[in-house]
Formats: C-alpha cells, sequence, structure tokens
C-alpha cells in the first residue's frame, strides 16, 4: 500500500484538462487495490506553473502527470531528470521527494512499447523499418523507445519537414526522413507502423496517408484512440495488418508513476480499459 504519513494525492496538470480521463484510470486503480488517495484534474496556466508545482507538496501531493501544453516547462523546473525524459525533451510524470526535489521523469515511451507489445502478440521490434507519421511531442517519445528496442530504422512523414529533419539530427542515423507527399511510400516494407499525429481524431482533419504499400504482414497501430478504431486502423485491419489501438498507450503510461506515487505496481485489464472508456 503506501506509508505515507497523509491521504496521498496526484494529478494532472494541463490546460485544457476537463477532457483528461486519466482521472477514470488513476481512480480505478485505488479502488481497485483499496489505497487512500486521489487524483484530480488540474487545469493550470503557464505563468502559474511553477508556482503550482512547488505548492502541490506542501499540500500532500506526492507527483502529477503534465500534459499539454507543460510537457517541456516542466522538464525545466524539475531538479532531477531521468535519462529518458532529458532524451526526449519533455515530462510527463513528476514524482514529488520527500526532500522537497522534483523528479522528472517520462514514461510516454514506455506505454507505448508496452502497448503494441501487449496488443499484438509476437511483435518483434527488430523484424524491419518502422514508419512513423508525424514529428511531434509524442513522436519523439515513440521514436526514442523504438531506436532502444532495436528498431533497425525508423523513417518519419511529418507536414513540415524541419520537425523531421530536427529528430533525425538528435537521433541519428537510423533515422530516415521523408517528404510528406512521399508519405505513403515509406511504407513500403516497414513492419511496425505508426500515426503519432493528430489526424483521423474526432474534430481534427481525416487521415489520407494512401495505405497501398502496406504489408499484410506489418503491425499497425494509432495513439489517437478518439475514435477507438480510427480510419488507419479500419483500413489497416482490412489489409490483414495486426492493429493496436491508442487507448492502451494511455493506460500503460500510467502504470510507473501510479506505482511510484501510490506504491503498488498497477495492471492493466480489460476491466480498467473498460472503465476508462465509459468515462
Amino acid at each position: 500500500m503506501t506509508d505515507h504519513p497523509r491521504i496521498p494525492l496526484a494529478g494532472v496538470i494541463g490546460s485544457p484538462i476537463a477532457h483528461s480521463r486519466s482521472p477514470a484510470l488513476h481512480g480505478y486503480w485505488l479502488k481497485h487495490y483499496g489505497i487512500k488517495g486521489h487524483y484530480i484534474p488540474m487545469d493550470v496556466a503557464r505563468d502559474d506553473l511553477e508556482t503550482v508545482l512547488r505548492t502541490l507538496p506542501k499540500a500532500g501531493f506526492v507527483g502529477c502527470n503534465v500534459t499539454i501544453p507543460h510537457k517541456e516547462a516542466a522538464l525545466a523546473l524539475a531538479d532531477v531528470v531521468s535519462d529518458r525524459a532529458a532524451l526526449i525533451g519533455a515530462a510527463n510524470t513528476l514524482i514529488f521527494r520527500p526532500d522537497g526535489k522534483i523528479h522528472a521523469d517520462n514514461t510516454d515511451g514506455y506505454g507505448f512499447i508496452a502497448n503494441l507489445r501487449d496488443g499484438a502478440t509476437g511483435w518483434q521490434p527488430n523484424a524491419g523499418p518502422a514508419a512513423v507519421i508525424g514529428a511531434g511531442g509524442a513522436a519523439r517519445a515513440i521514436v526514442a523507445s523504438l531506436l532502444e528496442v532495436g528498431c533497425p530504422e525508423v523513417r518519419i512523414a511529418n507536414r513540415t519537414r524541419a520537425r523531421a529533419e530536427n529528430l533525425r539530427t538528435e537521433f541519428g542515423a537510423r533515422v530516415v526522413v521523408y517528404d510528406w507527399v512521399q508519405a505513403g511510400n515509406m511504407l513500403e516494407g516497414a513492419a511496425t507502423v505508426v500515426n503519432t499525429s493528430s489526424l483521423g481524431m474526432d474534430g481534427k482533419a481525416e487521415f489520407r496517408v494512401p495505405l497501398d504499400a502496406l504489408s499484410p504482414s506489418a503491425v499497425v497501430t494509432d495513439i489517437v484512440y478518439t475514435p477507438l478504431r480510427t480510419h488507419l486502423l479500419q483500413e489497416a485491419e482490412a489489409m490483414g495488418c495486426a492493429t493496436v489501438d491508442g487507448l492502451g498507450m494511455l493506460l500503460h503510461q500510467a502504470v510507473p508513476g501510479f506505482e511510484r506515487w501510490f506504491g503498488q505496481r498497477p495492471e492493466v485489464t480489460q476491466e480498467l480499459r473498460d472503465a476508462v472508456l465509459r468515462a
């Protein structure tokens, strides 16, 4: 359980934040494991972030998640930074240590890989190149994790080529950049295909990258989970591909933080997925 003298508190900081499913996710685990703790959403403006982060430990908070637009700023404010957060250049999980210092971590890459392994039995990162659509903050974590687990080549296409070039500069020769108009071509021979962009999300532009070159043996995943079965996943499944939805990444990335804050390693289960989908 937990040895905190006060009821431990955690939460998620962002702006906006009302849409977040993290409170439902952590709330399920707290109830399931019988932990006397709370996890709350906090809408915090950019200018107030440092003040809030320095104050929360005094109110009994043991840590928090950080989401858009605060991931980079939270990293800069941290006293201690994990290697993976430093590599990615952003933090999504903060631990408030007993000595008062803020420890920053990034669990997005962990969540991405854990979701792939959970959702696509037998997935092998070294089976062939990975094709990544998008080069934003989520892509940084995903590219870093794919390279770390042994993917031989990571191909990236982004509407703004310069952002993809930046990833190649930072992550090295195994990253290959494609022009946006050639995004469909980079799927040829790819063993893993990932949409890290907002294309296909409810309220966003449609996903229109042509899938003609997609191999039926590829594993295809989309970090978008609203809708749960995106156009990309539907089309890939129709072509015979194994597909993995984006909700699992959200669930798995939450595991390390919950364990650090509340002293219990939680499990990602179908019951958890159902509870978060109902939220």
